[in-house]
């Protein structure tokens, strides 16, 4: 317990990403936790864009966050820690997809994906259940417009238009020109009709991950980071 009041206070510290990186490297481990939670929305986000099974989806956000503290020691600075981490993400991601592919073409049928809920959406004011009810099938029918993106503008969409990064942040995550970026951004935008933007009011609670998700891969992680 005294040890969660520690990172919390930190983390409300805005320690810099250097910082912490500095620290994290000269022994102090726990504090990874503070990464994991600067992140855990955007990474999830990002996944999702490729795949839809909640959990495989938070078992690829495991091995990322694993994997990044591993190689913690190569990350340059160049860039932002966030950004380096979905390149991580990414490319675990494709890992996964290509291994499924394997088995289709082994099996020669499609493989069966399970389709969880992947909403998670905090009552921040406290809505009557008729504004709640209408709120959520709304950000609903934002995530399956965004889901019936094909996967190279989607993933841009999220980036850009949920996750608000900048075209070369962007540019860098997936290794494309920042016209491409561009390109894409503007034809996922002209696919998604423009009334699905005026039903939702608050684009943080779109592919949420927050709350026990967020506690729980984060848990994870460090129960692993700390032995």
């Amino acid at each position: 317990m005294m040890e969660t009041i520690k990172i919390n206070d930190l983390n409300n510290q805005k320690l810099s990403e250097s910082e912490i990186i500095k620290r994290i490297l000269s022994g102090e481990k726990e504090l990874y936790e503070i990464l994991l939670r600067r992140n855990n929305q955007k990474l999830f986000r990002v996944i999702r864009s490729y795949i839809k099974d909640g959990s495989e989806i938070e078992d690829i956000m495991q091995n990322t966050y694993l994997k990044a503290f591993e190689k913690l020691y190569q990350f340059k600075h160049s860039s932002s820690y966030g950004t380096w981490l979905i390149r991580i993400g990414i490319n675990e991601v494709l890992a996964r997809l290509k291994e499924k592919e394997k088995v289709v073409n082994l099996y020669q049928r499609p493989s069966e994906v399970k389709q969880n809920s992947i909403l998670e959406i905090p009552d921040k004011n406290q809505l009557n259940p008729e504004k709640r009810i209408i709120r959520n099938e709304a950000k609903q029918f934002l995530e399956n417009a965004i889901d019936s993106l094909s996967l190279k503008y989607r993933t841009v969409y999220m980036l850009r238009e949920i996750e608000e990064m900048s075209i070369n942040e962007i540019s860098e995550c997936l290794d494309v020109s920042k016209s491409n970026v561009k390109v894409r951004l503007h034809r996922a935008k002209n696919m998604l009709k423009e009334r699905l933007y005026e039903l939702t009011a608050n684009k943080e609670d779109v592919f949420g991950f927050g709350f026990s998700r967020c506690d729980n891969i984060t848990d994870s992680v460090m129960r692993i980071v700390l032995k």
